[in-house]
């Protein structure tokens, strides 16, 4: 069993490490970390991450699976030895991969484990260790990760060293500061070629999407785009926007920028500040209301309705349906003019108010 491991996580860590070290140094070619804003404590997070979740949480993910697979288990050992490496490989990767969409699905949809997940889009410029930007607790939770460990146990050690590094370098790819994808896309004859690279894979552009702060660009969905390697799980389950251009600004509409030991260790460290959603006493508190607000709309200018009915800023979103199955309404205003849009969010021609207010009493 240590054999096993340490042969799988020393050359595994080792190729990791040369995709690091080769997207970083494209990177510093391309004079891109010549101006970054990247502070000291983001380069700690991301590069701790790094760290942390190479030598300490994948290697004790994977031996607590050895050792409950000894134990209850047994018989089991080395039961995919057999199986041919080119069927278990793109088996593997796409079990590694559905499970992660629905893990990094879940990190948007679900509160607790947004808080953890929410890190990883604080960082207001991409960059190559970007990937590696969450709180701890996210990845010990992470169930690709104890998949690593299960398909290991049953001897598919070098499939798994294997798929991880090209996981890795698709990933690393899609956040690094380098958008690879972006001058392929304006040669005429290889533009078709990507559109289908980019309905298999994750891309820096399609990525990048999701990093964005909000939809009124008409190019970022936070609320989208969550494939990790493949880009098939979004199209598949309708969470997939394709749009060849790249947000201008990256981040959390409302960033209280907490010390990075609070959102790396978050819960066991909660954030002194309390109009941080990490702090033990912050709540979203409801907002909707039973009345239409009245707004001035100017013609061509774009919109996002809260529909979570959160937002401080009713009846417009601040981001806080972060943490919610909602998403906010995008929408362009077509005239000038004042109109009523709705605040009790029961409309059925959103963003606008068609009385269903009336029928709440």
């Amino acid at each position: 069993m240590d054999k096993i491991i340490n042969s799988l996580y020393t050359y595994n860590a080792l190729l990791v490490i040369g995709i690091l070290v080769f997207f970083s140094m494209l990177e510093v070619i391309a004079g891109l970390l010549k101006n970054t804003t990247r502070t000291f404590a983001d380069w700690i997070q991301e590069a701790g991450g790094f760290v942390v979740l190479t030598l300490g949480i994948k290697p004790l993910i994977v031996f607590v699976v050895f050792a409950l697979g000894n134990t209850f288990f047994s018989s089991y050992s080395n039961a995919f030895s057999h199986v041919n490496f080119w069927i278990l490989l793109p088996a593997y990767l796409l079990v590694d991969d559905v499970l992660q969409y629905w893990y990094h699905r879940s990190g948007h949809e679900y509160d607790f484990l947004w808080k953890l997940h929410r890190p990883h889009h604080q960082a207001e410029e991409m960059g190559f260790f970007v990937s590696y930007r969450n709180a701890g607790l996210y990845y010990l939770l992470m169930p690709n990760i104890w998949w690593i460990g299960i398909v290991t146990f049953l001897g598919g050690g070098v499939t798994v060293a294997i798929g991880l590094v090209l996981k890795q370098l698709v990933i690393i790819g899609s956040h690094s500061a380098v958008k690879w994808d972006k001058p392929l896309y304006q040669i005429k004859f290889l533009s078709p070629v990507m559109s289908v690279v980019e309905r298999i894979i994750v891309t820096p552009a399609f990525h990048y999407a999701h990093h964005g702060k909000s939809k009124i660009d008409g190019i970022s969905d936070p609320n989208a785009n969550y494939g990790n390697m493949f880009s098939i799980w979004d199209q598949l389950f309708s969470t997939a926007i394709f749009t060849r251009k790249f947000p201008e600004s990256i981040g959390l509409q409302n960033n209280p920028k907490e010390h990075w030991t609070e959102t790396y260790l978050y819960p066991i460290i909660k954030s002194k500040n309390i109009k941080s959603e990490l702090s033990a006493t912050y709540t979203k508190e409801k907002t909707a209301t039973s009345e239409p607000i009245t707004v001035e709309l100017k013609k061509g200018e774009k919109y996002l309705w809260c529909k979570c009915g959160r937002s401080k800023t009713q009846p417009f979103c601040d981001g806080s349906h972060h943490g919610t199955k909602f998403k906010p309404v995008f929408f362009e205003a077509k005239k000038d003019g004042t109109v009523k849009l709705c605040n009790c969010k029961l409309t059925k021609s959103s963003p606008f108010c068609d009385n269903s207010h009336k029928h709440l009493n």
